[in-house]
């Protein structure tokens, strides 16, 4: 999942961050969002609000820490996938 990750950062796939991420959603741009394990009440109920609303699945697997190491950045808690193939990837790693 950490290679998918990296690989759809590098083809800029990914939007980093809550706001931009509730705003590519409000654009209809995403098709999976990554929420860390560790996330804030706040940023959670924040992002599963809009998700529901949108009809986005959330993908809940991986702490702050791990999403932050694969994109080669720090302190990232939700990150929003624009791809859909790279969002089935995801799912598929998520099932193994």
């Amino acid at each position: 999942m950490h290679n998918t990750l990296g690989l759809a950062m590098r083809a800029r796939k990914v939007i980093v961050g809550t706001d931009p991420t509730i705003h590519a959603l409000r654009m209809h741009k995403l098709s999976l969002i990554l929420l860390a394990t560790d996330a804030s009440h706040t940023t959670r109920k924040k992002i599963y609000d809009k998700a529901k609303t949108y009809e986005v699945l959330i993908l809940e697997e991986l702490t702050s820490f791990e999403i932050s190491n694969a994109l080669g950045k720090e302190g990232i808690k939700v990150i929003g996938i624009t791809d859909r193939g790279f969002s089935q990837l995801l799912m598929d790693q998520k099932r193994k």
